[in-house]
């Protein structure tokens, strides 16, 4: 992949809709606009000034190299492709930082693939995916947190996700990044300058004023690492199981907290073979609601492997909603699942309570001390508010963050983040220890080279190769 080649993709999903978009990106972006494209005042793309939109038609023209012949039967085999708007933004005021050609056309399948195979004729390369994010990186138009912003906004889940990936993009975190690494990096050029004074007895930066200033920065680091947990599940969503006996109302459970109809629920055990999947905005969190089989004395071999996956899930699970009959006593199956939770992130629902009760609550109590329990009646609608409130307190401590400081959304930031704490807290041990000025500059610019990674300063290939892959062709 190289910068000196024109770029091309199709921007927008394939298939029918009102409006395609083919982007073009690089220094013969015009040049191939000009082969394809007649524009309605007869004028050629590489005349007209940036961030202007033209109308006019895609054309085909004939492949032939004799001009005079080309000429003559020009009427004949220029084919119009489709009747299109046609953008141009001129370096650098684009999304590249490049010349930038945009083909707003008809979204017929047909119709896009056709252009983008005569921009490629015409001399474009087919982009690759993220191609175009990663050119605006590395053009320096964006950091690398601002590129990962564009792939959250196009996947949020959720309100909140939303918003912490705008605050990203607009460079919230990318400034609260840049104004540590700065101070740090003002740090170590005082202690840096110092080392040729020590030896005439002058200090240019006195080891309390050090400490404070380390500890200020720590500190700062520290906010954003508790940030993280929330911003994570906000952005990529948290696994919840639904898990129990057979029959105990899990599917009516998923169906209530859906609010639709998806699973079929019938009074016979077992009718739940198959995981079922749904993603739900629960209070701003996004859910992967998993609705498993019951466990349950396996009849055959489909019924033994449905069990085997449903124990899978659960055990890999964010959260488990782990529900109980009120009108049965606690049975085997019940105590395999508790002895299985017990270190888990869990919610018992104790379900069926419009019955006779027949559990003993003090010994799920007894058994499971610090998980909350709800009771609840999903068929009657009792109390299924309340399981939504217990969700959130488990999920985040009965307390959100507010989108309006940065918040860490990624695990590479949270792990370099981490890193770069770690480091600080090594030159506060060293400031203690009144360690040498060597140890505590090469601490602090560990430190520094942590922050890097984040904003991309210092990012290696195969790091970029891996963010800009999960990208779509054409972003």
């Amino acid at each position: 992949m190289g910068l000196e080649d024109t770029i091309t993709a199709i921007s927008t999903p394939i298939g029918i809709s009102g409006i395609g978009i083919i982007r073009i990106s690089g220094k013969e972006s015009l040049k191939i606009a000009d082969k394809i494209f007649i524009s309605k005042d007869k004028k050629r793309p590489s005349e007209f000034k940036t961030h202007t939109l033209h109308y006019g038609w895609i054309i085909d023209r004939p492949q032939t190299t004799n001009h005079r012949l080309q000429k003559r039967n020009k009427k004949q085999t220029t084919d119009i492709i489709d009747e299109v708007l046609l953008s141009v933004m001129r370096a650098p005021k684009s999304y590249t930082k490049e010349d930038v050609v945009e083909i707003n056309c008809h979204g017929g399948i047909v119709s896009m693939r056709k252009i983008l195979d005569l921009t490629l004729r015409a001399g474009a390369r087919l982009a690759e995916p993220g191609e175009f994010t990663k050119r605006a990186f590395l053009n320096g138009r964006i950091d690398l947190t601002q590129a990962e912003a564009v792939l959250d906004i196009i996947n949020a889940k959720t309100e909140a996700s939303l918003k912490i990936a705008m605050n990203h993009l607009k460079g919230d975190l990318s400034s609260k990044i840049e104004g540590i690494r700065e101070s740090l990096i003002d740090i170590v050029s005082h202690l840096e300058a110092s080392i040729d004074f020590i030896e005439e007895g002058i200090e240019l930066i006195d080891s309390s004023s050090l400490k404070e200033r380390v500890v200020g920065y720590r500190r700062d680091l520290k906010k954003l690492l508790d940030t993280s947990e929330q911003g994570i599940i906000l952005t990529e969503g948290i696994t919840t199981v639904i898990c129990g006996k057979a029959n105990v109302g899990k599917s009516s459970l998923m169906n209530a907290l859906i609010k639709k109809e998806k699973v079929i629920v019938t009074p016979k055990a077992g009718t739940t073979r198959d995981a079922i999947e749904e993603l739900i905005n629960l209070k701003g969190i996004p859910l992967r609601l998993i609705d498993t089989a019951g466990i349950l004395e396996p009849k055959d071999v489909a019924e033994e492997e449905s069990i085997a996956r449903s124990r899978d899930y659960f055990k890999n699970a964010d959260l488990v909603i782990f529900m109980l009959d009120n009108n049965e006593g606690i049975t085997k199956e019940d105590i395999d699942i508790i002895n299985q939770i017990q270190d888990k992130k869990a919610i018992v629902v104790i379900n069926k309570i419009d019955l006779p009760s027949k559990i003993d609550l003090e010994r799920i109590e007894e058994f499971l001390k610090n998980k909350p329990i709800v009771r609840t009646s999903v068929l009657k609608r009792i109390n299924l508010e309340r399981i939504e409130e217990v969700i959130t307190k488990v999920v985040f401590g009965g307390e959100t963050q507010s989108c309006q400081e940065p918040i860490i959304n990624n695990l590479r930031h949270k792990e370099a983040i981490r890193d770069a704490y770690n480091h600080l807290t090594n030159t506060l041990s060293s400031i203690n220890k009144n360690l040498s000025i060597e140890f505590i500059v090469e601490d602090i610019k560990q430190a520094v080279r942590d922050l890097e990674r984040i904003t991309g300063r210092m990012a290696p290939e195969e790091v970029l190769d891996r963010i800009f892959s999960r990208f779509c062709i054409g972003k």
